[in-house]
């Protein structure tokens, strides 16, 4: 058997991402909760098998399904601009595990005020971490700016959990469990943007097709956090909004009213059913190598991107996940 070839391209994912299948299928690889078993050894033993090919070397005894198995570990823990290694929970992977714990306990105790804001603080703490480990661009971004990012976030989701529960009090039990899912959105539309501040003030990398770089752009940031956003609010939609209906409905059979217990792992359960197809295939709503036509840039580096490649029309961004 011959050494693998060089030629195949592990800078983009296995499948078509110009459909939602193929995209649908690289997330699934992605957001696979069994990346997060892997020992330190074998995610270096990955990054180095994917640097080496990238570099023109090719393992001995390589085979192309290796290679992919290989950059699918690497992509799964390490930052795709910066290269760094993510933080355990801050990986894709981590996901469904983390939001399922979060989001179970979320819609479980939505009753009282102090397990209202204490499981919120919870769920944006995760959430910060997540959207800073997968921001978009390499742009460094400051302590102060990490702080009121998360303290603003919080704030918003608390405000908003406590405010809907007192206008609900009065109203049927299921509405109330609805709650949590509109703290979490309105918690989405705070803490992304915040936390991808530095990306608005001096914007993202944006390339040519074949990866070149051709400047920072801080519209195709916006389009990009936008996108976040709106896969992360229809993210929690399901686990937010199927299992309430599902568990209204059992807490007034006897078989739970006798085993009370059972409430929150049941619960957890459910909303870990809807999450592990609902996260990969939200986030394949858009491509994550996403394009911007040059007449959306700012005038500025549309002018430069015209004077050096006249012949480019459309450039290209990570947008993050």
């Amino acid at each position: 058997m011959g050494a693998l070839p060089l030629n195949i391209n592990i800078q983009e994912p296995r499948w078509d991402q110009s459909t939602f299948l193929g995209r649908a299928r690289h997330f699934f690889t992605v957001t696979d909760p069994r990346n997060l078993l892997l020992s330190g050894e074998q995610l270096e033993a990955s990054k180095n098998i994917v640097q080496n090919y990238r570099a023109g070397v090719v393992t001995p005894g390589l085979t192309e399904d290796q290679l992919w198995t290989a950059k699918y570990v690497y992509d799964s823990a390490f930052h795709p601009d910066t290269g760094e290694k993510l933080v355990l929970i801050g990986r894709m992977s981590a996901q469904v595990p983390m939001n399922m714990t979060i989001t179970g306990c979320m819609l479980t105790f939505y009753r009282k005020t102090p397990t209202v804001v204490f499981w919120q603080w919870v769920n944006q703490s995760f959430n910060a971490v997540v959207n800073y480990s997968n921001r978009s661009g390499d742009a460094p971004i400051t302590v102060r700016q990490l702080g009121t990012a998360y303290v603003s976030a919080t704030t918003g989701a608390v405000a908003t959990a406590l405010g809907l529960k007192s206008l609900t009090k009065h109203l049927p039990s299921l509405v109330s469990r609805f709650v949590p899912f509109a703290a979490v959105a309105a918690a989405n539309c705070i803490n992304i943007p915040l936390m991808r501040q530095r990306e608005l003030q001096v914007g993202i990398p944006v390339t040519d097709e074949a990866g070149q770089r051709l400047g920072h752009s801080v519209t195709a940031a916006k389009q990009g956090i936008f996108q976040v956003v709106v896969s992360r609010i229809c993210m929690a939609i399901p686990a937010m909004a199927i299992p309430p209906v599902i568990m209204n409905t059992l807490e007034k059979k006897d078989f739970l009213k006798h085993r009370p217990w059972l409430g929150a792992p049941l619960q957890v359960g459910l909303v870990g059913f809807c999450l592990v197809f609902a996260t990969p295939l939200c986030c394949a709503l858009f491509p994550q190598r996403s394009s911007i036509h040059v007449t959306r840039l700012e005038p500025k580096l549309r002018a430069q991107i015209h004077e050096q490649n006249p012949n480019i029309d459309v450039v290209y961004y990570n947008k993050g996940l």
